[in-house]
């Protein structure tokens, strides 16, 4: 952890095109050090989480469907009955 610390250190400090380069040369490096530690889903995983999603959304256009409706006619019912006053 030490070492790691003082190379990022040591990148910072560098100045002008190969501080940046060695930047790079870091972050690329933690990235595929974190790539490693991945856990990554089962296809099954994959398949049910994306039918769960599939599913909540037509749920919710379903629900946001009928709520739109309500409310639509509940305010044309409203203006009509302001206007014939």
């Amino acid at each position: 952890m030490a070492a790691e610390t003082t190379a990022v250190s040591d990148a910072r400090q560098r100045s002008g095109i190969s501080g940046w380069i060695a930047g790079a040369k870091d972050y690329f490096s933690d990235i595929k050090a974190e790539m490693r530690r991945v856990t990554w889903p089962s296809k099954n995983q994959v398949q049910a989480t994306t039918a769960v999603v599939i599913a909540a959304v037509f749920l919710f256009a379903a629900y946001f469907a009928v709520v739109d409706l309500i409310l639509g006619r509940a305010i044309n019912q409203v203006f009509q009955t302001l206007a014939r006053r």
